[in-house]
């Protein structure tokens, strides 16, 4: 058997952090290592037991979760990091996939997606909710949309970056965009899951992000979020 996938919890709701550890203790491959219930312990602890995935709230005492993320992702092996999130923590959600987050979770989240974006995370797959991630940006941003005027330079910025992409780089990053897996990418751009695993490498590359949640927050920036990726052959 392969070993689990270690996970600690970073909340300072202890009724939060109970659900979390009975939802995921449910997994047979998922194993919760430990729970803290603020930034600077939560950072304390990820140093001493080194887990594969933390679970990490943004608002709490002492460290907040962005800032607790940024210390975690600075370093030089890193775990992967999901931001845990309700609608009221506004442009800190958007701040925390700019950082580099691997994705985030509605705490409300149900429970087969929770233990299946863990899974996903721990693979090597930024997990972005293709019906929360964009509602998520485009409405909690704390910014207008670049249709909505007062972005300009920034879509400017965007398109460019994103120019620099082939035809198909650029589908790829339009469906990372809408918050497709790669498996799903595979299916509806009639490729094989290992090509896509290659252009999404390229797309990573050409445009200098450092995971899938900065490359949709650059389709978001350049406003094609609402554009469907279609195969251009």
């Amino acid at each position: 058997m392969s070993a689990s996938i270690t996970v600690v919890l970073v909340d300072d709701d202890a009724l939060v952090r109970t659900g979390l550890r009975l939802i995921l203790g449910g997994a047979p491959d998922i194993d919760v290592v430990g729970e803290a219930g603020d930034g600077r312990a939560g950072v304390d602890l990820v140093t001493e037991l080194a887990p594969d995935v933390v679970l990490m709230d943004i608002r709490m005492p002492r460290l907040d979760g962005l800032a607790a993320t940024a210390e975690l992702l600075a370093r030089e092996a890193p775990p992967k990091v999901i931001v845990l999130t309700t609608f009221d923590t506004d442009d800190m959600v958007v701040e925390a996939l700019r950082i580099g987050a691997n994705g985030f979770l509605l705490k409300s989240t149900h429970p087969e997606r929770l233990v299946e974006s863990v899974r996903a995370v721990a693979a090597g797959e930024p997990r972005l909710s293709p019906s929360v991630t964009q509602q998520l940006i485009a409405q909690v941003a704390g910014a207008p949309r670049p249709d909505q005027g007062g972005t300009e330079q920034r879509r400017e910025h965007a398109l460019a970056r994103l120019d620099s992409l082939t035809d198909r780089e650029r589908e790829v990053a339009l469906a990372i965009g809408q918050g497709w897996s790669n498996a799903q990418i595979a299916a509806r751009l009639y490729m094989g899951v290992p090509t896509v695993k290659a252009h999404v490498s390229r797309v990573l590359d050409k445009l200098g992000a450092g995971n899938r949640t900065q490359i949709a927050l650059l389709v978001h920036d350049a406003g094609l979020t609402g554009e469907t990726p279609t195969d251009p052959t």
